[in-house]
């Protein structure tokens, strides 16, 4: 039976993928800042554990507890959207701080026991506005596509010791907690002139054509998972599907 363990779960892309792989069989490690309030079924093969990946200390404890692990999801991120220009510098430090760091920090910590196992695998979970330019969304952008390189040079070296690396994009997830896991109002980082300019920008995210639900990137990560073709990276969700086909 083999186990993953996936950040954050709370919620969305993360709940729903820590969900599927508990349904599958497996053994599933499910982290979150506050497990307080953890929305899982009582299981013998799922635990909840604290996690908090800015935190060196928190992340070497959720890894002792865990014990052996065979693949690891880096999903825990936080969103921002708004004109750069009104954007606080600290939020964005915190955005750079989970998105990119974190995982960074995340991966770091889980390739020793890897390498000494000869095998395993990595999935970290980035977003379809790597793929293609999303306006008012530049700095999570930036920390979304600054985990694309660090995945795309990180697998070359890992390849030689059996650890996998792999990449997972979302597309725009209306359904998730996105837009909530901020605590800066849009009218702040939105102010006139960028008002008018984002008016139809919010009023097509309101109603969009084709969207990522969170089943679709649970499902590419199972995907993600299983693959032996070689594929490296894997858009989730009928909008990131759409950008990757050729015009």
């Amino acid at each position: 039976m083999k186990t993953v363990l996936i950040t954050g779960c709370s919620s969305g892309y993360g709940l729903e993928t820590a969900r599927h792989f508990h349904a599958q069989g497996w053994t599933v490690i499910a982290t979150m800042r506050r497990p307080a309030s953890a929305p899982f079924a009582t299981s013998d093969r799922l635990r909840v554990l604290a996690l908090d990946v800015t935190d060196t200390d928190s992340i070497a404890l959720a890894l002792e507890l865990a014990g052996p692990i065979d693949v690891l999801v880096n999903n825990a991120g936080i969103g921002l959207f708004g004109a750069l220009e009104h954007s606080p510098m600290q939020k964005i430090r915190d955005v750079y701080a989970t998105n990119t760091l974190g995982t960074i920090a995340m991966t770091q910590a889980v390739i020793p026991q890897f390498r000494e196992r000869g095998a395993g695998m990595i999935v970290n979970v980035t977003s379809s506005a790597t793929l293609a330019s999303f306006p008012l969304a530049a700095a999570y952008t930036g920390s979304k596509t600054a985990i694309q390189g660090f995945t795309r040079s990180l697998a070359h070296e890992l390849l030689p010791l059996g650890i996998a690396v792999k990449l997972v994009e979302p597309g725009y997830g209306p359904t998730t907690a996105f837009a909530q896991n901020t605590d800066i109002r849009l009218e702040d980082v939105l102010p006139e002139p960028y008002t008018s300019y984002a008016a139809p920008i919010l009023a097509a995210m309101a109603e969009p054509m084709l969207f990522t639900a969170e089943a679709d990137v649970a499902q590419a990560v199972w995907q993600a998972v299983h693959d032996e073709s070689g594929q490296a990276h894997f858009p989730a969700g009928a909008d990131a599907l759409a950008i990757m086909q050729p015009a």
